[in-house]
């Protein structure tokens, strides 16, 4: 699995629309400037998290976006989701139940299944806030090799 750039810049947008929209709607040429991205490829993004009720949008004079939801209940799985569309490990997963023809008898499903579940719990834990307060420093606890491995 890997995350495009889509799903990386919603995330950094998101982000960017936390630590600087105050009380306001915030332009996008501005989180465009400040990250570094094309404002073009992040109107192509914007849509898809509008739709999704993770954006607000205001037209005219001073407009611009903000964020629909306090960031402490945005999680960067639901943002992943939205752009990226699926977040399976495996395309045998994409769907549920899983629509492979070998599904019945596949002995690797159980692993795939269970790092897709790995992955979605760590992901939907993570909200935009956690990532402001910089607190995911050492979060994972998953196995780590032993010595001499």
């Amino acid at each position: 699995m890997k995350i495009s750039t889509k799903g990386r810049y919603a995330l950094r947008m998101l982000l960017d629309l936390a630590q600087n929209q105050g009380d306001g709607f915030v332009a996008l040429k501005d989180v465009a400037e400040r990250q570094n991205v094309s404002k073009k490829y992040l109107e192509q993004i914007v849509p898809m998290l509008n739709k999704a009720g993770i954006l607000a949008a205001s037209r005219g004079f001073q407009g611009g976006y903000r964020l629909a939801q306090a960031p402490d209940r945005c999680t960067v799985g639901a943002v992943l989701r939205v752009t990226e569309g699926s977040i399976a490990p495996v395309a045998c997963l994409d769907r549920d139940p899983a629509l492979c023809s070998r599904s019945e008898d596949c002995i690797t499903l159980p692993v795939w299944q269970g790092l897709r579940r790995v992955i979605d719990e760590y992901l939907d834990s993570i909200t935009l806030q956690d990532i402001l307060d910089g607190s995911l420093a050492g979060s994972f606890d998953g196995c780590r090799p032993a010595s001499g491995a």
